[in-house]
Formats: C-alpha cells, sequence, structure tokens
C-alpha cells in the first residue's frame, strides 16, 4: 500500500515537471514570469485605479487574454506580488482597456473579473 501512494506521487511529480518542460502551463509554452514581464507598462494602472492605462499595457493584456487563465496566472505570480502589484485593481485593467472580449465574471484569486 505505502510503494503505491510512494508511485503515486512520484508520477504526479513527474508529470507536474513535464508540463512545465514542454510549456503546458496556463500561458502555454511561455513561462508566467516571462508574460509579466511583458506586461510591466501596466504597473502603474495595477496600482491606481484612477491612473490612465497605458496603449501598450492595454496591447499586452489583450494578447495576454486569448488565454484568460494565464492573466490571472499572471496576476497571482511571485514576480507581480514582488512588483507590489494590487490585484483588486490590477484585475479591472481589461476593462478599463474597454476590451469586450474579457472574461468577465471568472474569479481570479479572491476577486472576479469586472
Amino acid at each position: 500500500m505505502a510503494s503505491r501512494k510512494a508511485a503515486f506521487i512520484i508520477v504526479l511529480v513527474m508529470l507536474s515537471t513535464i508540463q512545465q518542460i514542454f510549456g503546458a502551463g496556463e500561458c502555454g509554452k511561455t513561462p508566467v514570469n516571462v508574460v509579466a514581464k511583458s506586461l510591466s507598462p501596466c504597473i502603474g494602472a495595477a496600482n491606481n485605479a484612477k491612473a490612465k492605462v497605458a496603449p501598450a499595457c492595454c496591447a499586452q493584456v489583450t494578447k495576454t487574454l486569448a488565454m484568460p487563465r494565464c492573466m490571472c496566472a499572471v496576476f497571482l505570480s511571485p514576480l507581480a506580488k514582488q512588483a507590489g502589484i494590487n490585484l483588486g485593481i490590477a484585475i479591472t485593467i481589461p476593462k478599463r482597456c474597454n476590451i469586450k472580449n474579457r472574461p468577465m465574471g471568472k474569479k481570479c484569486g479572491r476577486y472576479v473579473v469586472p
């Protein structure tokens, strides 16, 4: 019984590693931190709900929203936390960019996309 549990855990770890190697993550083949860095024009808008969102930010958000889980993964990433991103404000950026095909009503952490 114990050997079955150990084998199961080993298989799970291997699958997780394989997914990371072959890019089966939330952002496809691109690592979340790389996508997070591409959204650097959004830092001001992600910390201030009244700040105007830069066109470069809106362009990157539009690209990233092709994979909604990716956007949430970026907002919840360690890099975003290190940058001091306010998730409650950052999650409003797609709406502030007037992106029509945003994932409204989807949860990202404890927040819901407006």
